[in-house]
């Protein structure tokens, strides 16, 4: 199995650390004891009751899943060899989320009769479905890590889908989700604890198995031991702490990321002492967290979830961790670009442009009535316009768009796997709405235009910056995307946690929904999408001379550097102008160029067009379904999109090791 690693630490020790970090969580502790409000007055002492039903037991739940967590982590990352593993990345406690949230939705019997087995069941599926996906590249572990997360971004979606098809009934589920660890008891406190015990005595029973796992799979077969059995046991141990954490408080991501990177980075060396230090490390840093969390909040209650706020601190773990990163495992690769040539690639275009408008037609007069399938004609037709051509016109226009803007960031790059979603960058432009919808609840649609376009050019500039600092390895620039989209969407979360009349607007945007998108909506997209492409036929010298390299470029005279930055400037506007619409998770911006490439249109600016009109075609497609598969109701664009698209990334990764 291919592994990624990180240095050895120096100079720095397990115990002195974690000492200094015992005393920051006891003094950030006592101020929270300190700042509890005065409760006189009462027939019964309503200060005693504070103390020992609300924050004693959400002291003890903090540290019980921190450690939980933190050993969780620390099996997953022991077990695959892959020291970003964790069960945020690997879409664990996305998938455990997901089945609470079904089970609420569908059969809340499930919940009553188990709510920790119905949690299990949704990561053991997810962690399951990871690995089947990652099986074919020996688990390697950007692969595993970019499988994980975009099952993660799929399962976030169907929970976005669900809460707007029923509502306030599992809207609080969605609140709850983001990790709240506020308590009235000491229950979570006891399950937490009892798993956490029953984890720990398993794991001290196979340290031998896992002491083996340091080495390669045929070295430890040599050893006498089972090694696929021993790994799904260890996982299911792993999978069992997340779900019980999931299942009591919700999802806190990036503590099992984290523990163990800084235990190794405090200097533990051997497999046992980083299973050891591990859950400590976990449970002082979501201690730590939840009590600045605490000391922070208003008279109206936490500022964010406590999940939250570890999701804003894990993206920028995860992105000073990916320097120290070293690959033992070949560069990532995609499949070959086919040999292919067109003399006139004009015509090509020319052919995607009709069946692009084809498929618009046929969208516009197919369909499905209480009778069965229908094609629409005469008046019927002349009703349905209003209604179809909208969100036809504004498919076609964010697919375009999205296209494009892949195609870019693809040449900017030289990176075949970059687009907007896997990137960060739509998720960018969700922080930049969420924002502005704070900021100015009356906003109207040109100020969140601009918004969502200013979020998604912040998020790409630094991508580009980490990635350029990394030198823009294939590997570091996707994960550095998957950090960036982790903390938008953290922060996301804290929005919604928070209310407001702009969070179920921001809910629907998420699910990329577009059956609310009116004519003159879908005329502005319209028009933007041509003056953003436009530019595009001008760029084809830089587009071609870009991914040979600075050096290269400059000596042919193009001016890199402001070409790189107007390019930028495009495709963030692309981006967020397209993403306004149809939300983050369509996967449009990785589809449409990687089948433009496939088709042997792969140069300058063809390639560019060639991606925005097969991404037109795509999400044409994707929103014609998400109004036939559930009729009579409607269905998210934008999740169609992504469950077309998430399977697509993985595939490409799958064929890179064969044909790169």
């Amino acid at each position: 199995m291919a592994e990624l690693a990180l240095p050895r630490p120096t100079g720095m020790r397990p115990l002195p650390f974690g000492l200094a970090l015992s005393a920051l969580g006891l003094g950030l502790f006592a101020l929270v004891l300190m700042r509890r409000p005065d409760l006189p007055g009462a027939a019964f002492d309503l200060d005693e009751l504070l103390l020992w039903h609300s924050l004693l037991p959400r002291a003890a739940t903090a540290l019980l899943a921190g450690a939980a967590l933190g050993l969780s982590g620390a099996l997953l990352q022991r077990v695959l060899r892959n020291p970003i593993a964790d069960p945020s990345t690997l879409g664990i406690a996305a998938g455990a989320q997901l089945a609470l949230t079904l089970a609420l939705a569908f059969a809340p019997a499930l919940l009553a009769l188990s709510r920790e087995g119905t949690a299990f069941a949704g990561g053991v599926a997810a962690v399951a479905l990871v690995l089947a996906l990652s099986a074919r590249r020996g688990f390697e572990p950007v692969t595993l890590v970019v499988a994980g997360m975009t099952l993660s971004l799929m399962a976030g979606a169907l929970s976005a889908a669900l809460i707007l098809v029923r509502g306030d009934y599992v809207f609080a589920l969605f609140i709850w989700g983001a990790g709240s660890l506020h308590q009235q008891n000491w229950e979570p406190a006891q399950l937490i604890g009892t798993r956490l015990a029953l984890a720990a005595g398993a794991t001290f029973l196979l340290r031998r198995p896992l002491g083996l796992m340091a080495l390669d799979d045929a070295g430890a077969r040599s050893l006498g031991m089972a090694v696929q059995g021993m790994r799904l046991a260890v996982i299911a141990v792993a999978v069992a702490l997340a779900a019980s954490v999931v299942s009591e408080v919700g999802v806190i991501g990036f503590v099992g990321l984290a523990a163990p990177a800084l235990a190794r980075v405090a200097g533990a060396r051997r497999p046992d002492a980083v299973l050891l230090a591990a859950p400590l490390i976990g449970a002082l840093l979501l201690w730590i967290t939840d009590s600045l969390v605490q000391l922070t909040a208003g008279n109206g209650g936490d500022l964010i979830p406590t999940g939250a706020a570890v999701g804003l601190l894990g993206g920028p773990l995860l992105l000073w961790l990916l320097p120290r990163l070293r690959a033992a495992a070949p560069p990532l690769s995609v499949p070959a670009t086919p040999r292919r040539r067109w003399r006139r690639p004009g015509r090509a275009l020319a052919g995607l442009a009709v069946a692009a408008l084809l498929a618009g037609l046929f969208a516009l007069v197919a369909g499905r009535d209480l009778d069965g399938w229908a094609l629409a004609t005469g008046p019927l037709l002349t009703e349905l316009l209003a209604f179809r051509a909208p969100r036809v016109v504004a498919a076609a226009a964010a697919g375009g768009l999205l296209g494009a803007a892949g195609a870019i960031m693809q040449k900017l790059t030289g990176n075949p796997l970059a687009g907007p979603e896997v990137l960060g960058v739509s998720a960018g432009a969700g922080v930049g709405l969420a924002a502005a919808l704070l900021l100015a609840p009356d906003a109207g649609p040109g100020l969140l235009l601009a918004a969502s376009a200013g979020g998604a050019l912040g998020a790409l500039l630094l991508v580009l910056a980490i990635a350029a600092a990394t030198g823009f390895g294939a590997e570091k620039l996707l994960l550095a995307g998957i950090a960036l989209g982790c903390m938008a969407l953290a922060i996301l979360s804290a929005f919604f946690a928070a209310g407001g009349p702009g969070s179920f607007l921001l809910l629907a945007w998420m699910a990329g929904t577009t059956d609310r998108v009116d004519l003159m909506q879908a005329a502005i997209l319209a028009a933007c999408a041509l003056l953003l492409l436009l530019p595009v036929a001008l760029a084809g010298r830089w587009l071609s001379l870009l991914p040979l390299g600075a050096g290269v470029a400059g000596s042919l005279g193009l001016r890199v550097a402001a070409s790189q930055l107007l390019l930028t400037l495009l495709a963030a506007a692309m981006t967020g102008v397209a993403a306004f619409f149809v939300g983050p998770l369509s996967l449009v911006g990785l589809i449409g160029p990687h089948l433009a490439r496939q088709l042997g249109l792969n140069r300058g600016a063809v390639f560019v067009f060639a991606s925005a009109l097969i991404g037109a075609l795509v999400l044409l497609l994707a929103d014609w379904l998400a109004r036939m598969v559930a009729f009579p109701y409607q269905l998210p664009t934008g999740l169609l999109a992504a469950l077309v698209g998430g399977p697509y990334l993985i595939w490409l990764l799958q064929r890179g090791d064969r044909h790169g």
